[in-house]
């Protein structure tokens, strides 16, 4: 159960309720959800089981799964790479989740006014808007449904205007970093410090922390959609969710935003779901957890959509626009639309209060399962070695520490830029897609297909649908590199806000960051061959041979026991390596 909850902890992520809904946005509304559940069945769920049954049978993390064939551990390294740059930025968003929850304990909340020394002269509170639709100039009576052409006015944007220039106070570009947000690098110190406290004693402690951080948000989400619908301008906002524009389908974006999002909120690629399965009993269904935690995610993204898309089409009644201008695109939707809902109804710092405290549990969960993926990780690499009492607590202080200093960055008037350049490179689709095609080409064509399939039989006592199989071998592989390559004939290069245009070196440092993992595969392939001995043939059989753990002898026997750990065999496939544990 402990398994299910930490996983249902990270369906429920700040992917589902932030970047899901701002995806459907910037591609269009509804058409996203096509691609994106047709992604789900032929890409995300038959991953997504790989990973975890891989974890459960191999009993290791991201990097010791891959003794299933050693040659290709270049995959858990990549992994690793990925899952540490995810934590460096992700947690930024955690941040400004708590610095406006701090902000909401307040008898009038800061976004809902123009009295803030931040506001600009031209910031008109919505409130003073709607008492003006009727009234008097000059002793003339004006009509209800007479347009007021006041251009220049920033009517109901002091949310956005806070975001822009009070929390992220945004400079002109990245080669100019600024001064330091002292009280977002204290909120960001604040939030990392609670992520250590729930990893540093393993999932024994994080299992339990879940069965809170994973079922609250469901009743923050259920509350803030009733309050939604009840909105003006909500129905054109869900219609505008769930009508497909079919002309969005032809753009390559589209496809990569829905399988970056599938495998980012799945967990695909990070090594996070392999660490969690590897904690599972030997015969644990994984196959069955596997399908529901996948209904829960997807489930999930798509009821959040209907709670920010009655919130945007409530903001565009008010604000007289069409719902594709309601809000900018990118990552301050949530700080943008979200804060200006819970201004509306009564109560509202309680309201508000509520809803930031629930962001800072959803980036909780996939935070710590996240750090929790690179810990393992990092240890299964040195089993017996360096033994210290609290080695772990160390091995977790030092990771939450190293991403901290790095994202001192983003705190500072240029980190916005800098937060960018990891959110479009590291753990892009780019990035992913390339990951979770080897791990199909590995498992399918390395170890192979039937041959794993009948290692999960053996955990849970049935074979699993031959769907799976051919999703691995030939289905998902073959989308994942059609939308790799889709992506590269189409790159275009990062811009913020469609404004602002990146310098090249800030190009090249961004290729850099999704390079560092995408090498890890072939240099590491390369590495192994050229440091191996005899001939080619010789190599690859040895590097693509098994190295088993003690705990397989009890399940795999009679199998395991009838081959001889030192003969090549006449099966290159079923070449054996013992690893004494004793």
């Amino acid at each position: 159960m402990d398994f299910i909850m930490s996983c249902v902890g990270f369906a429920v992520g700040l992917g589902n309720v932030w970047r899901f809904p701002y995806l459907c946005y910037k591609n269009g509304g509804g058409v996203f959800l096509i691609p994106y559940m047709l992604i789900v069945f032929i890409g995300g769920i038959p991953i997504f089981f790989l990973e975890i049954a891989l974890g459960q049978f191999m009993k290791a993390g991201s990097i010791n799964v891959w003794n299933i064939a050693p040659l290709f551990k270049g995959l858990g390294y990549a992994s690793m790479v990925i899952v540490f740059f995810c934590n460096t930025y992700y947690i930024m968003v955690l941040a400004w989740g708590f610095y406006y929850l701090i902000k909401s304990f307040s008898s009038t909340l800061p976004w809902s006014t123009c009295d803030n020394e931040w506001n600009t002269p031209s910031c008109i509170e919505i409130f003073h808007q709607q008492n003006c639709k009727n009234g008097s100039f000059a002793n003339t009576t004006v009509a209800a449904n007479m347009t007021f052409l006041g251009s220049g006015l920033d009517f109901g944007k002091t949310g956005e205007i806070r975001i822009r220039r009070k929390v992220l106070n945004i400079s002109s570009g990245l080669d100019e970093p600024g001064h330091m947000n002292w009280e977002l690098m204290l909120c960001l110190m604040a939030v990392w410090v609670l992520v250590y406290f729930c990893v540093w004693k393993g999932v024994k402690s994080t299992g339990k922390i879940v069965y809170f951080t994973a079922t609250f948000p469901y009743v923050v989400l259920i509350i803030l959609l009733v309050r939604g619908v009840t909105l003006p301008g909500a129905y054109a906002g869900i219609m505008y969710y769930i009508k497909p524009d079919w002309s969005k389908l032809e753009e390559a974006q589209v496809w990569i935003d829905a399988g970056t999002q599938i495998f980012f909120s799945y967990a695909i690629g990070l090594g996070a779901l392999t660490a969690l399965g590897s904690y599972n009993r030997f015969n644990n269904d994984c196959y069955k957890d596997a399908f529901v935690l996948a209904l829960i995610n997807s489930g999930t993204s798509f009821f959040a959509g209907f709670v920010v898309f009655s919130i945007l089409g409530f903001m565009a009644a008010e604000q007289g626009v069409d719902i594709s201008q309601v809000a900018e695109s990118g990552p301050g939707l949530a700080f943008i639309a979200y804060p200006k809902a819970v201004s509306l109804m009564p109560v509202a710092p309680l309201w508000a209060a509520l809803f930031f405290f629930m962001l800072l549990l959803l980036g909780l969960d996939s935070q710590f399962v996240g750090v929790e993926g690179f810990v393992t990780g990092i240890l299964d690499l040195f089993p017996g070695k360096y033994y210290h009492r609290y080695k772990r607590e160390i091995a977790v202080a030092i990771c939450c520490l190293l991403c901290f200093i790095i994202d001192l960055s983003m705190v500072t008037q240029g980190g916005m830029y800098v937060f960018q350049l990891f959110d479009y490179y590291s753990a892009s689709g780019m990035t992913l897609l390339w990951q979770a095609f080897w791990e199909c080409i590995v498992v399918a064509w390395v170890y192979g297909a039937d041959r794993f399939m009948d290692d999960v039989a053996r955990m849970i006592g049935y074979r699993p649908f031959p769907w799976m199989k051919w999703c691995w071998s030939f289905i998902t592989p073959c989308v994942c590199m059609g939308i790799f390559l889709f992506h590269l004939v189409n790159y275009k290069p990062l811009t913020y806000n469609n404004v602002y245009v990146y310098p090249w070196w800030g190009e090249v440092i961004g290729w850099c960051l999704a390079l560092s993992s995408m090498l890890c595969i072939p240099v590491s392939l390369l590495y192994k061959l050229f440091r191996a001995k005899g001939t080619f043939k010789e190599r690859w059989t040895h590097l693509t041979s098994p190295v088993w753990g003690a705990h397989h002898l009890e399940y795999m026997a009679p199998d395991i026991k009838s081959m001889s750990p030192l003969s090549p065999g006449t099966d290159d496939n079923k070449v054996i390596i013992f690893e004494s544990v004793m």
